[in-house]
Order: C-alpha cells, then sequence, then structure tokens
C-alpha cells in the first residue's frame, strides 16, 4: 500500500484558489468558541439543511436503512433517517469542537467505561489495535479518549491541500500520530513499538484486498486487514465505541479484547468484525454514518444496489 509524508505547510497554501477554504475553517474555529448547547443547535440546523438539499446523500441513507433494516416499518425507517442527518450536522459541529476546542472545556461531558481493558491490553507491550467504527461521534470521540489514552489514528488524505493540512495538524493535537490509512507498514512499525492504533476497518474500500462478508445481511466487501496486522504484530483487538447522549454528554466504550484473534481464517475474523459493529450500530441506529455507501462494491454480476 502507498506511503504519503505528512502534510505540511508552504506558502502555495496561501493562493487566491484557497481563500474560500481558509474562509470556512475561519468559521469553524468561531464556531469552536461558541456555547455548547448552541453548537448543537446549529448541527441540527445544518443537518436539516443538508437533508433537504443534498438528494444523493438522502437516497445513499434512506437506501441503507431499507437495507439493514427491513423488518422496520418506513414511518420508523424515516424516523432514523431523520435523525441521522441531526446527527451528520452536529458531527460537523464536533469536529470544529475537536480541532480548536480545549479538553478543559469537554471533560465534564465524557463518561468512559472499560478503560482498564485498553489499559491491560497496552501492558503487554505488544501494541493494540483499537477497533472502531464510523459513527457520526467518530471524530469528538478521539479528542474525548485524548485524557486517557495515547494513541496513533488513521486519517484519509484530502483532497484539497488546505484542508488536508489542518485536518492533520489539528488531529495531532489529541493523537499521538496520525498515519495516512493506506500506510500499512507504517501501522505495522507502530503497533509493534507498542502502540495503540484506532483503527475503522467498515468503509467500502473497493474489491482489492477485501472479502465479501455480510453487514446486516447483505454482502460487503471488507477490508481484512485487522486480522492481517493482528497476525503479524501479535497485538491485541479491543473493540471501541461511542455515543452520544441527549446531545449533552458522551459514553466511550472500551469492551473486552476479542478471544482467539485471529483464527487463522480471515473470513471468519471479518465476518465476526462486522457482526460486533452490527451489534453497536443497532443500540443507537441514528449515530451510525448511513450517508456512506457501504454496499458500493458488489459481487461480480450483481447489479448496484445505489
Amino acid at each position: 500500500m502507498s506511503k504519503q509524508a505528512a502534510p505540511q505547510f508552504h506558502y502555495g497554501l496561501l493562493h487566491p484558489r484557497y481563500w474560500l477554504t481558509w474562509f470556512g475553517l475561519g468559521m469553524g474555529w468561531l464556531i469552536a468558541q461558541l456555547p455548547f448547547s448552541l453548537q448543537m443547535k446549529i448541527g441540527k440546523l445544518l443537518g436539516w439543511l443538508m437533508k433537504k438539499t443534498s438528494a444523493r446523500r438522502r437516497h445513499i441513507a434512506r437506501t441503507n436503512l431499507s437495507l439493514c433494516f427491513p423488518e422496520k416499518p418506513e414511518q420508523q425507517r424515516t424516523e432514523i433517517l431523520d435523525k441521522n442527518f441531526e446527527s451528520v450536522g452536529i458531527a460537523i459541529m464536533e469536529t470544529c469542537i475537536s480541532w480548536w476546542q480545549p479538553i478543559s472545556r469537554l471533560k465534564h461531558r465524557i463518561h468512559i467505561e472499560g478503560l482498564e481493558y485498553l489499559e491491560k491490553a497496552s501492558a503487554e507491550n505488544k501494541g493494540v489495535i483499537l477497533l472502531g467504527a464510523h459513527y457520526t461521534t467518530l471524530e469528538i470521540a478521539g479528542k474525548l479518549l485524548e485524557p486517557f489514552a495515547d494513541f496513533d489514528a488513521l486519517y484519509r488524505q484530502h483532497k484539497n491541500p488546505v484542508f488536508d493540512y489542518v485536518m492533520y495538524k489539528s488531529r495531532r493535537r489529541y493523537c499521538k500520530d496520525v498515519i495516512e490509512r493506506g500506510n500499512m507498514r507504517a501501522m505495522i512499525r507502530s503497533l509493534k513499538k507498542g502502540n495503540t492504533i484506532w483503527y475503522a476497518p467498515d468503509q467500502n474500500y473497493g474489491a482489492e484486498h477485501s472479502v465479501f462478508v455480510t453487514f446486516f445481511n447483505i454482502p460487503a466487501a471488507t477490508i481484512t486487514a485487522t486480522s492481517r496486522l493482528a497476525t503479524m504484530t501479535k497485538s491485541p483487538v479491543v473493540p471501541f465505541s461511542h455515543q452520544r447522549i441527549n446531545n449533552q454528554e458522551y459514553v466511550l466504550r472500551i469492551h473486552p479484547p476479542f478471544e482467539h484473534f485471529p483464527s487463522g481464517d480471515d473470513i471468519k475474523d471479518t465476518q465476526r468484525i462486522n457482526h460486533w459493529i452490527e451489534d453497536q450500530v443497532r443500540q443507537m441506529p441514528e449515530q451510525y454514518l448511513w450517508t456512506h455507501r457501504r454496499f458500493k462494491t458488489r459481487p461480480e454480476g450483481e447489479a448496484s444496489l445505489y
């Protein structure tokens, strides 16, 4: 897999073509200074506007919910859809909070459970794969974990170099290191040093390096890298989930490490991970990233679901 250099500031980032990006990031900084209750209200409004104006994302989310919850009445799926867009809008506010607000303003909103599982796994000095998923609270969860653990996080390089630079620098403020998601060698090196890597394998990355296992009973291309990383480094896999409660506080849950993992069967291990993520998503489905085309890649000969 590819290796990307860490983004660095250079004067080309000040070119007029990026002024609008800088303006948007400046507005994000201002939003981060607002009272928390107002940030949540703005986020809900932004989510409502996104639902009304983005027919494509609305179609993707509605399709995903229909595929994953066929047993639910249409009205109930619509309610989840509405709340999901609100949650996505709030997630944008939470990104501003995570990048530009000190952790001291958030400590009273954090409830963490199962920290002893991470501490025990870390003490083995084999590195830890902190297994996550793309909940809408993903960005702020990293910020909230900062007082309790040192960890490396993965990131996806952004096409806009200004946004990419600011995202990288902002995440480095609460992560020990930030690794481009395709840099497998850097992940292995970090784990072999005894570090913790926060890693979410639940998006569609195409057929390469993936196998088809079910996610909510739908065949989904899912990467096998979790098993491969655990095999190469002997690192325990510790699941991690997080929820936003009543737009007031956050619960971070660190779960017991997977036993007998890896099993030697990548397909079996990958299916196990998907089942675990399903169980977490069912607890609060409106806080999962349904606007992602999770089922974009289809088995050969199967028509697109979107």
